[in-house]
């Protein structure tokens, strides 16, 4: 859909619209804004059931006391609701900035970490490096970081989740 020769643009040429020009993938400036793109759809799915399920699992009868206690809807979101989301809100971003981490099945399907270097992520740096250059210290290295990168984000985390449980 993104390919300049294949995708929406061809389609438009094809159409009449010989001026239309939609060559993000190709134009190292919109290149990343791509895989942002598409990383966002194909995690929306996952954000949206694990919302769905958190908004499912809160009480009703707090909610039905506070509007008995005359409080209005937006003070009920306020003081009820978005309290209630915010340990999901905390889990989808540790999955989500995992997943955006770890990234490397869509940024080598969509641009192979090209146009030059615009979309070039640490996992794609690391198999560039490690599996096509032989450079298996510099491959290693960066997934070092990378490992540490997420314990960095996802320790703390299970550190507090675990110590509250005591």
């Amino acid at each position: 859909m993104l390919n300049p020769g294949m995708g929406l643009e061809h389609l438009m040429h094809q159409w009449g619209f010989e001026t239309f020009s939609f060559g993000w993938l190709v134009d190292p400036q919109m290149a990343i804004y791509c895989v942002v793109i598409a990383g966002i759809w194909q995690c929306a799915g996952f954000v949206m059931a694990l919302f769905l399920a958190a908004l499912r699992g809160i009480d009703e009868s707090i909610i039905k006391a506070a509007q008995v206690d005359g409080a209005s809807l937006p003070r009920i979101y306020w003081s009820i609701i978005l309290p209630s989301l915010g340990p999901v809100f905390f889990s989808t971003f540790i999955v989500v900035s995992h997943l955006a981490i770890k990234s490397f099945d869509l940024v080598m399907a969509l641009t192979a970490g090209g146009p030059g270097f615009a979309t070039d992520l640490p996992a794609t740096f690391m198999y560039a490096h490690a599996f096509t250059r032989g450079q298996i210290g510099l491959g290693a290295a960066s997934a070092m970081v990378m490992l540490a990168v997420v314990a960095a984000i996802v320790v703390p985390y299970l550190y507090s989740e675990l110590r509250s449980k005591r």
